[in-house]
């Protein structure tokens, strides 16, 4: 829990009590866990939670009057995506105790890296008169809490979109291509998209079934997302200003292939593995195939 020094009074922890988060999946919930390594842009997140007010006591202590309206608000934000929103309010009964209980979907097209949930009880209308001591303005926050889930795993993360390949430049029998564009600058969310051809049934399957794969899924998403990492090293590979010393910033394009780098080749440096693929991109392609650890599957 978020205590923060405000300018006004604030009720005690104890007017609140809150559950931990939850994550709806088929078989019914589980406790939101710190980090989800299998999640990708294909899983929605569905998310669950009760936070319980002693309305009466929160008025009190805060100096607010009795007909002082109040809202349970969270609003989300992931770092991968670098976008935020609302996830849904929940004003208060009048008097006594109550329960405001979230219930609402994330879509995985919006989310990435680390997701942030931040709740808060705030003053839900602004205030003309009263104690100097006690909040005033619409959206006040009295109590607050943040929860974080990690959801980048060890499989490069990054936009997709299942297209009919027929339709465009791309060869029609194709299942998918990666395409990178901008500079080793630019964010990384906005020059990576993976594009799965919708027309190749076992890849665009697997993509669906991302959540709960079948054993065939996690063969064709590991071959995947082993070539998505062959074309992102060969292209970072290319880069003259691909070495350790780079400093990029973070969350661009630079810093993604940086870390995937150096979690497929720990303790050897860019110079020799760049040499090794321009002298023999066989054994490179071999080597790659054993970091990334292709067919693997359990």
């Amino acid at each position: 829990m978020t205590r923060r020094v405000l300018p006004y009074r604030i009720p005690s922890e104890d007017t609140v009590a809150v559950e931990p988060w939850r994550l709806a999946v088929e078989d019914g919930e589980v406790p939101l866990p710190p980090a989800l390594p299998d999640w990708d842009y294909q899983m929605d997140l569905h998310l669950r939670r009760d936070v319980r007010v002693d309305v009466d006591r929160v008025r009190r202590q805060s100096g607010l009057p009795a007909d002082a309206p109040l809202l349970v608000s969270t609003v989300w934000t992931a770092t991968g995506s670098n976008l935020s929103g609302p996830g849904q309010h929940v004003r208060l009964a009048a008097s006594g105790q109550d329960t405001a209980r979230f219930d609402f979907l994330l879509r995985g097209a919006d989310l990435g890296g680390l997701l942030r949930l931040d709740t808060a009880l705030v003053l839900g209308e602004r205030r003309a008169t009263g104690r100097s001591s006690s909040p005033r303005r619409a959206g006040s926050v009295l109590w607050s809490d943040r929860t974080e889930l990690r959801l980048q795993g060890d499989a490069p993360q990054f936009p997709m979109a299942m297209i009919d390949f027929a339709r465009t430049s791309f060869p029609a029998g194709a299942a998918w291509h990666l395409q990178i564009s901008g500079g080793m600058e630019h964010a990384t969310m906005g020059a990576l998209l993976l594009l799965v051809n919708e027309r190749n049934e076992a890849t665009a399957t697997a993509f669906r079934n991302a959540a709960r794969p079948r054993h065939v899924d996690r063969i064709v998403l590991s071959a995947v997302y082993a070539d998505a990492a062959r074309i992102m090293v060969e292209h970072a590979l290319t880069q003259d200003d691909f070495t350790e010393d780079a400093d990029y910033p973070h969350e661009s394009l630079g810093a993604t292939l940086l870390n995937l780098f150096e979690m497929l080749f720990p303790g050897q440096s860019i110079t020799d593995v760049r040499l090794r693929r321009n002298q023999s991109p066989a054994l490179f392609t071999s080597d790659l195939q054993a970091a990334v650890n292709l067919f693997e599957v359990s």
